[in-house]
């Protein structure tokens, strides 16, 4: 089995925070796409309620992935969206089968 490691993460804005909260995860974009390890990294918006935000990743490895969970750009914006999110991130790490 490959060490690929895939990722898909969602992320609910309280209703109201829809743009503050986009905001900061676009601001995660440029600077991971340029961490070691990181294949894909690309945000999605429901097309139905605009409170609902994923990431779609795709990483080397178990490690590099979680090298960029430790990033600064990271940690800052989890602090920004502290009292911004209706709920805790919902991550799912996977191994792709085909």
């Amino acid at each position: 089995m490959s060490e690929q490691i895939d990722v898909i993460a969602h992320i609910h804005a309280k209703p109201g925070q829809e743009d503050a909260v986009r905001a900061v995860l676009e601001s995660y974009v440029g600077p991971t796409r340029q961490e070691d390890g990181c294949l894909r990294y690309d945000l999605f918006v429901d097309v139905s309620d605009p409170t609902r935000f994923t990431f779609v990743e795709e990483w080397t490895t178990m490690a590099a992935l979680e090298k960029h969970g430790q990033s600064a750009h990271i940690a800052a914006g989890r602090a920004q969206l502290a009292d911004k999110v209706a709920e805790a991130a919902w991550v799912q790490k996977l191994h792709r089968v085909l």
